[in-house]
């Protein structure tokens, strides 16, 4: 049996959807159907029951989950143990992220890096994700961290998605709008907006939604926004991400009419990243599921 097959089925299980596990895995949905449907066949037994509102295991899948776990540990283990012997983790790796992923995911990362593989080195480039993407592109970077931009990818690219979150918008607790409990893009059209600076997927989004926002500060940086609108600079449009905890006296409201961002892992799809790359990636993609609200 197929290690790889496990783990889709564990992702399938942990998400409720086959269209995400196949995003956090990397690969399509018809693809890890059809590997489910072949460790069903290996095992001679039905694992999942599909339905409109995703999937959920059978009883004898339920079963299955603990020593499917087991078994996927098991080969985590003996990779663990051949990238070590084989000087894996030695290396540089370069990475790039935009500023809400470099806080989130890049930077507790490179924190668990440098206590594990001490040996292991990394650069962290920050930018927008389209510069993060050519960068990634032509070479300079192994792979990004980015907020997933609207538009395809680049031919040569491969984006995985990482997690979602969702669009709202951060207001001092005394704005007129700060009581209630959602807004819509259109309620934005006559106030200041903070938000990100072109280039990123933030801007282009309020652009597309608000045909000519009254945008007073386009910032750098998530925190920036934060600490514009705590001045009393305008309303700031953010995805929601835990950053900048510090920043008190803001109230956040979801933008009821606009659809999450994603957050995603972006790396070429013509070259194979190096063990060391790997190692990143494994943790990157581990702390980005410590951040997934669990499936209810």
């Amino acid at each position: 049996m197929r290690v790889e097959r496990a783990r889709y089925l564990l992702a399938a299980v942990e998400t409720g959807s086959l269209r995400a596990a196949a995003a956090r895995c990397g690969v399509s949905q018809p693809t890890i159907g059809q590997q489910i449907a072949l460790l069903e066949e290996d095992l001679d037994v039905v694992l999942l029951t599909r339905s409109r509102h995703g999937v959920r295991p059978t009883p004898a899948g339920h079963a299955l989950l603990e020593p499917l776990s087991r078994l996927v540990a098991a080969e985590d283990a003996l990779r663990e143990s051949a990238m070590e012997s084989s000087g894996a983790y030695r290396g540089r790796v370069q990475i790039g992220g935009v500023s809400v992923t470099a806080e989130t995911i890049i930077a507790p990362a490179v924190g668990r890096l440098r206590e594990d593989h001490p040996e292991l080195r990394f650069t962290v480039r920050e930018g927008a994700s389209t510069a993060v993407e050519a960068a990634v592109l032509d070479g300079e970077l192994d792979f990004g961290v980015i907020t997933m931009p609207l538009g395809p990818a680049a031919p040569g690219l491969r984006r995985t998605s990482l997690l979602s979150a969702p669009v709202g918008v951060f207001a001092r607790t005394d704005h007129p709008l700060a009581g209630r409990d959602h807004v819509h893009w259109r309620d934005l059209e006559t106030w200041p907006i903070v938000t990100m600076r072109p280039g990123t997927v933030l801007w282009e989004t309020l652009h597309r939604h608000v045909a000519a926002p009254d945008v007073v500060v386009e910032a750098m940086s998530a925190r920036t926004v934060k600490v514009m609108v705590g001045r009393g600079a305008g309303l700031g449009v953010l995805a929601r991400t835990e950053t900048s905890a510090d920043i008190t006296g803001l109230v956040w409201l979801p933008l009821r009419d606009a659809r999450p961002i994603e957050l995603c892992l972006t790396q070429r799809q013509d070259s194979r990243p190096s063990p060391a790359a790997l190692i990143v990636q494994r943790l990157i993609r581990a702390i980005a599921d410590e951040m997934t609200p669990p499936v209810s």
